[in-house]
C-alpha cells in the first residue's frame, strides 16, 4: 500500500527523523559518527539544505532543516546512500542500514520552531548519552555545542537560531541556555516528533472539546500546525498530493476502501475482521492499517473498530511496517 506523497517546496521546514532499519545501530563508534556528520554537511552543502538542529544518536538521527531547491529527497538520499555504503565497507556487512521511508514532519515555524531545536538537541541527553546538560554543551554529535560556539560546522545556520534570543551572541546563548534547561523539564513531548489532529489542535483536551462544539479541524500526519496552516499548506499542494480530507470524512473514506480491497483481492470482509492469520488476510490487514492511519490520519482505536482488531494490534503493526 503506497504512503501519502511528502509536502515538500524549497524553503520548507522539516523535522526529519531516520532510524537504522530493525533498531539497528547506524553508528558503532566516533570514526563512523565522524563519518556520517561530514557526509551531513557535504550533502546540506551541495543541496543548499540549510541545517537548523541535529543529533546524531546510536541507531537514529534528528535533523531540523529546510529544504533547497532540489528538494528533501535529494538531500536524504545523498547523506543516507552514500553513507550506507561507507558503514557497509568498513564493517564488512551488506544490506540495507537504514529504514527505507525516513519520516519527515513539515512544520509551522512560529510555534514550534524553537521548541524542535532545543527537543532535538536534548536527545543525548534524554538517551543518556551524557549525563547533564554541562555535559551536552560540550557534546560533538549534536549541533547543541554548535549554538554554545563549542563546536564549528559552517553548515548548521547557528545566527538564525541565535537571533531569536538576542542580538549579541553571548546575550543570545545565555538566552538559549535558559530556553532548553526549561524545555528540558517538560519531558519528552511526544507531540513534536508527528503531525495529526491532536497536534494540529494543540492536545486531545482540545480535540475532546471541539468535537463537543461541533467544530473540525484540517489535520495531515504529514504536518505539524494549526489547521489553518495545514489548510493552506494543503491548498498550495499539486492535487496529487491531497490525500488529507476533513476529519468527519476519514471513517467514510476508509470504509469504502476497506470494502474495495477485500472486493479486489478476492477477500471476505467478514473473515478480515474476524483476525483470520491466513498470510494473505495479516498482509491485507497490515497495509490498510498503514492506509488508515499515515494516509488518512484515522486514530488508532477507529483504525482498530473498522478492522475488527484491538488498539494495541494497529500500534504493533505500525512499529513493524510503518
Amino acid at each position: 500500500m503506497p504512503r501519502g506523497p511528502r509536502l515538500d517546496a524549497p524553503g520548507t521546514l522539516h523535522h526529519v527523523m531516520v532510524r537504522g532499519i530493525e533498531g539497528n545501530l547506524i553508528v558503532s563508534d566516533d570514526h563512523d559518527r565522524t563519518e556520517f556528520v561530514s557526509r551531513l554537511g557535504r550533502a546540506a552543502s551541495s543541496t543548499s539544505t540549510i541545517i537548523y538542529a541535529w543529533a546524531l544518536m546510536t541507531n537514529h538521527a534528528h535533523f531540523l532543516l529546510k529544504s533547497g531547491n532540489v528538494g528533501l529527497s535529494t538531500f536524504m538520499r545523498k547523506l543516507m546512500t552514500g553513507y550506507a555504503v561507507s558503514f557497509n565497507r568498513r564493517h564488512k556487512r551488506h544490506g540495507h542500514l537504514f529504514q527505507n521511508r525516513y519520516k519527515s514532519i513539515v512544520c509551522d515555524e512560529e510555534p514550534y520552531f524553537l521548541k524542535l531545536v532545543s527537543y532535538i538537541h536534548l536527545n543525548p541527553l534524554r538517551a543518556g548519552l551524557v549525563s547533564s546538560l554541562e555535559e551536552l554543551n560540550g557534546y560533538p554529535w549534536c549541533g547543541h555545542a554548535v549554538l554554545l560556539n563549542r563546536q564549528e560546522y559552517a553548515w548548521q545556520d547557528r545566527d538564525y537560531v541565535l537571533r531569536y534570543f538576542a542580538e549579541l551572541d553571548g546575550a543570545a546563548q545565555l538566552a538559549y541556555l535558559d530556553f532548553v534547561e526549561a524545555q528540558g523539564e517538560l519531558g519528552r513531548q511526544s507531540e513534536l516528533t508527528g503531525g495529526g489532529l491532536i497536534r494540529s489542535a494543540g492536545g486531545w483536551s482540545e480535540v475532546l472539546s471541539m468535537k463537543r462544539r461541533g467544530e473540525q479541524q484540517f489535520s495531515d500526519e504529514r504536518i505539524l500546525g494549526g489547521g489553518d496552516f495545514v489548510k493552506e499548506l494543503l491548498d498550495e499542494a499539486e492535487e496529487s498530493v491531497k490525500s488529507m480530507v476533513p476529519v468527519f470524512l476519514k471513517s467514510e473514506t476508509a470504509t469504502k476502501v476497506l470494502e474495495s480491497r477485500c472486493s479486489g483481492s478476492g477477500l471476505s470482509l467478514n473473515v478480515l475482521r474476524s483476525g483470520c492469520k491466513l498470510p494473505q488476510y495479516v498482509k491485507l490487514r497490515s497495509e490498510l492499517v498503514l492506509c488508515f492511519v499515515r494516509d488518512l490520519g484515522l486514530s488508532y482505536a477507529a483504525t482498530a473498530r473498522l478492522l475488527g482488531v484491538s488498539a494495541s494490534s494497529v500500534n504493533q503493526i505500525l512499529r513493524r511496517f510503518g
